[in-house]
Protein backbone atom coordinates (compact mmCIF):
# COMPACT_ATOMS: atom_id res chain seq x y z
CA UNK A 1 0.00 0.00 0.00
CA UNK A 2 1.36 3.59 -0.74
CA UNK A 3 1.81 5.90 1.93
CA UNK A 4 -1.10 8.82 2.36
CA UNK A 5 1.09 11.75 1.52
CA UNK A 6 1.96 9.79 -1.90
CA UNK A 7 -1.43 8.97 -2.34
CA UNK A 8 -2.89 12.73 -1.73
CA UNK A 9 0.16 13.72 -3.96
CA UNK A 10 -1.36 11.56 -6.91
CA UNK A 11 -5.06 12.34 -5.66
CA UNK A 12 -4.62 15.91 -5.66
CA UNK A 13 -3.69 15.59 -10.02
CA UNK A 14 -6.60 13.72 -10.68
CA UNK A 15 -9.67 14.13 -12.15
CA UNK A 16 -13.41 12.51 -10.67
CA UNK A 17 -13.38 9.27 -12.34
CA UNK A 18 -9.82 8.73 -12.44
CA UNK A 19 -10.16 9.25 -8.38
CA UNK A 20 -12.85 7.10 -8.43
CA UNK A 21 -10.48 4.27 -9.95
CA UNK A 22 -7.97 5.28 -7.95
CA UNK A 23 -10.33 4.58 -4.81
CA UNK A 24 -11.22 0.71 -6.27
CA UNK A 25 -7.60 0.10 -6.82
CA UNK A 26 -6.70 0.79 -3.44
CA UNK A 27 -9.91 -1.40 -1.93
CA UNK A 28 -8.03 -4.14 -4.21
CA UNK A 29 -5.01 -3.97 -2.46
CA UNK A 30 -6.32 -4.34 1.12
CA UNK A 31 -5.25 -7.58 2.16
CA UNK A 32 -7.84 -9.83 1.99
CA UNK A 33 -10.50 -10.87 5.00
CA UNK A 34 -11.71 -14.32 5.41
CA UNK A 35 -15.64 -14.61 4.76
CA UNK A 36 -15.68 -16.28 8.17
CA UNK A 37 -14.87 -12.90 10.19
CA UNK A 38 -17.54 -11.28 8.29
CA UNK A 39 -20.16 -11.66 10.72
CA UNK A 40 -22.45 -9.21 12.76
CA UNK A 41 -20.08 -8.27 14.93
CA UNK A 42 -17.27 -7.10 12.61
CA UNK A 43 -20.46 -5.40 10.58
CA UNK A 44 -20.10 -1.40 10.88
CA UNK A 45 -22.91 -0.01 11.29
CA UNK A 46 -24.39 2.79 9.66
CA UNK A 47 -22.82 2.00 6.01
CA UNK A 48 -24.78 2.58 2.75
CA UNK A 49 -22.97 -0.67 1.67
CA UNK A 50 -21.77 -3.57 3.71
CA UNK A 51 -18.58 -3.10 5.68
CA UNK A 52 -16.67 -5.38 7.88
CA UNK A 53 -13.53 -4.48 10.30
CA UNK A 54 -11.81 -6.82 12.18
CA UNK A 55 -9.10 -6.49 14.76
CA UNK A 56 -6.37 -8.26 15.43
CA UNK A 57 -2.82 -7.88 17.57
CA UNK A 58 0.16 -8.08 16.32
CA UNK A 59 3.08 -9.91 18.73
CA UNK A 60 4.50 -6.56 19.71
CA UNK A 61 1.23 -4.69 20.45
CA UNK A 62 0.08 -3.17 17.50
CA UNK A 63 -3.35 -2.73 15.88
CA UNK A 64 -3.39 -4.78 12.64
CA UNK A 65 -7.42 -4.09 10.83
CA UNK A 66 -9.06 -6.47 8.19
CA UNK A 67 -11.56 -5.20 6.19
CA UNK A 68 -13.97 -5.57 3.26
CA UNK A 69 -17.07 -3.96 1.92
CA UNK A 70 -19.48 -5.40 -1.01
CA UNK A 71 -19.03 -2.10 -2.72
CA UNK A 72 -15.81 -1.25 -4.96
CA UNK A 73 -15.79 2.28 -3.97
CA UNK A 74 -16.56 1.88 -0.03
CA UNK A 75 -13.58 -0.77 0.21
CA UNK A 76 -11.32 2.09 -1.43
CA UNK A 77 -12.24 4.69 1.32
CA UNK A 78 -11.93 2.00 4.57
CA UNK A 79 -8.76 1.26 2.97
CA UNK A 80 -7.69 5.09 2.71
CA UNK A 81 -8.96 5.06 6.67
CA UNK A 82 -7.05 2.61 7.02
CA UNK A 83 -4.10 4.03 6.28
CA UNK A 84 -3.98 6.28 8.90
CA UNK A 85 -4.09 3.59 10.88
CA UNK A 86 -2.64 -0.02 10.16
CA UNK A 87 -0.02 -1.41 12.74
CA UNK A 88 0.09 1.11 14.75
CA UNK A 89 -0.19 0.93 18.61
CA UNK A 90 -3.22 1.99 20.43
CA UNK A 91 -2.05 5.04 21.91
CA UNK A 92 -0.68 6.02 18.50
CA UNK A 93 -3.98 5.37 16.77
CA UNK A 94 -5.75 7.61 19.67
CA UNK A 95 -3.99 9.72 19.17
CA UNK A 96 -4.16 10.49 15.24
CA UNK A 97 -6.77 12.75 13.99
CA UNK A 98 -8.34 10.55 11.26
CA UNK A 99 -10.66 12.94 10.05
CA UNK A 100 -7.36 15.42 9.48
CA UNK A 101 -5.66 13.17 7.49
CA UNK A 102 -8.38 12.14 5.56
CA UNK A 103 -9.36 15.72 4.96
CA UNK A 104 -6.81 16.75 1.90
CA UNK A 105 -8.87 13.87 0.12
CA UNK A 106 -12.07 15.76 0.32
CA UNK A 107 -14.48 12.84 0.51
CA UNK A 108 -17.92 14.38 1.07
CA UNK A 109 -17.27 16.82 -1.70
CA UNK A 110 -15.97 14.07 -4.20
CA UNK A 111 -18.70 11.50 -3.55
CA UNK A 112 -22.15 11.61 -2.83
CA UNK A 113 -23.31 11.49 0.91
CA UNK A 114 -24.42 7.41 0.83
CA UNK A 115 -20.66 6.71 0.15
CA UNK A 116 -19.30 8.78 2.62
CA UNK A 117 -21.95 8.69 5.48
CA UNK A 118 -20.53 5.70 7.08
CA UNK A 119 -16.92 6.89 7.34
CA UNK A 120 -17.83 8.60 10.91
CA UNK A 121 -19.34 4.96 12.04
CA UNK A 122 -15.59 3.22 10.81
CA UNK A 123 -13.50 5.77 12.43
CA UNK A 124 -15.48 5.23 15.47
CA UNK A 125 -15.23 1.94 15.27
CA UNK A 126 -11.34 1.96 14.94
CA UNK A 127 -11.39 4.55 18.04
CA UNK A 128 -13.13 2.15 20.39
CA UNK A 129 -11.08 -0.70 19.43
CA UNK A 130 -8.17 1.49 20.24
CA UNK A 131 -9.05 2.33 23.74
CA UNK A 132 -10.32 -1.45 24.43
CA UNK A 133 -6.74 -2.57 23.38
CA UNK A 134 -5.02 0.88 25.39
CA UNK A 135 -6.21 -0.28 28.76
Amino acid sequence: MPSLSDLQDEYEFLEADDRYRLLIDLGRALEAMPDPLKTDATLVRGCSASVWVYPTVLDDGRLHFLADSNAAITKGIIALVLLTVQDRSPAEILGTDIEGALSPFDLSNQLSSNRTQGIPNMIALIRATAERYAN
